[in-house]
């Protein structure tokens, strides 16, 4: 992982200032202040979100090569997002050459855990958003139009346990409790909790349970995927989570986990910003829209403390997390000069 952090800050340290910062296990988070032309002194600084980290195992590039073909740059992660990384470089390096000011000060924060929920980054974010008046994320474009976030849902995971009694399924079936029915019957009343008017979608996952067939299960488990919309539905799923109680008495539950990104609402803060990136593009003959996105990103973090912000303005493409993860290589220069002008105009 530090290799890629350390190729961004050879490339980037000709142009400002780098610090590491220990993620311990999830390898070293960047932090990199601009040395730009300033045109006025703005109060707090504005705050540039990306992540080093990707869903890929070390060794895919074994079996998915990058690639340059049909328009398009394909590989593990280029999407998401080593490719908003690369357009930060090649904007910060347009405003340097053309010496244009900007009216704040500009830092770029890199997260390496992001894909595991930022476990290690949080209070960093956090922190650093407290004191910016804005944050603009790298994070990938919606669709081939390149449509920019202005709102997520939040994500979380819970863990159902269940508990039951062991017995012979032949010579004792009635003396035992299955961990696994219970389960089952959980699960279809969890599957209720979702409600798509509202935006929570709520989606078992992962399930097991059980050691051999002629064996009531003594202990099953479910890994719960959760999306909510609004935050006022964050809390009551929780409760709705806790206040599980089992069909059969002789099983006992168990539940773990909870929220780890808080939704990122449509706030009037976000469009602000959304509608000054619109002004951006049509400086460049560009039309923007923008997208809600049923994912999260390290951009929740920032909007539950109020402070604006616009996700989405990475790279244009498609295949997060899959096979045919790729970018459309006719869409980098403009993605770069759009975040050029966005950078120098907040």
């Amino acid at each position: 992982m530090d290799c890629f952090v350390d190729l961004v800050a050879d490339t980037l340290a000709p142009f400002g200032a780098v610090a590491k910062c220990d993620g311990g296990e999830y390898g070293s988070h960047l932090i990199f202040d601009a040395r730009l032309r300033r045109k006025q002194t703005r109060p707090g600084f504005l705050l540039v979100l990306g992540h080093s980290d990707t869903v890929w195992p070390l060794g895919t590039l074994e079996i998915m090569p990058f690639r340059v073909e049909e328009g398009r740059l394909w590989g593990p992660g280029v999407f998401d997002m080593k490719a908003g990384v690369v357009l930060f470089a090649f904007a910060l390096r347009a405003l340097v050459e053309t010496a244009t000011p900007v009216s704040s000060h500009i830092r770029l924060q890199l997260n390496a855990d992001e894909e595991i929920g930022s476990p290690s980054s949080r209070p960093l974010t956090e922190k650093n958003a407290a004191s910016s008046h804005a944050v603009l994320v790298l994070e990938p474009a919606t669709g081939l139009s390149g449509k920019l976030k202005t709102a997520r849902k939040g994500v979380g995971q819970f863990r159902l346990t269940v508990r039951g009694k062991a017995a012979h399924a032949g010579l004792d079936f009635g003396a035992g409790a299955s961990a696994t029915l219970e389960l089952a019957r959980q699960l279809e009343r969890i599957a209720a909790f979702t409600d798509s008017e509202r935006g929570i979608t709520v989606n078992p996952g992962v399930i097991a349970g059980g050691t051999r067939p002629n064996v009531v299960a003594a202990e099953a488990w479910a890994d719960i995927d959760v999306r909510v919309l609004h935050p006022d539905d964050a809390a009551k799923l929780e409760w709705q989570f806790r206040a599980l109680e089992p069909f059969d008495p002789r099983c006992s539950l168990a539940i773990s986990g909870g929220l780890n990104r808080p939704p990122m609402p449509r706030s009037e803060q976000n469009l602000g910003l959304f509608r000054r990136a619109q002004a951006c593009a049509r400086d460049l003959g560009l039309e923007l829209e923008e997208s809600l996105a049923g994912g999260g990103s390290d951009g929740n973090f920032t909007a539950a403390l109020g402070v604006p912000t616009l996700d989405g303005l990475g790279a244009v493409g498609e295949g997060a997390h899959a096979t045919h993860e790729s970018v459309l290589i006719g869409r980098l220069a403009d993605r770069a000069a759009l975040l050029a002008k966005l950078i120098a105009a907040c």
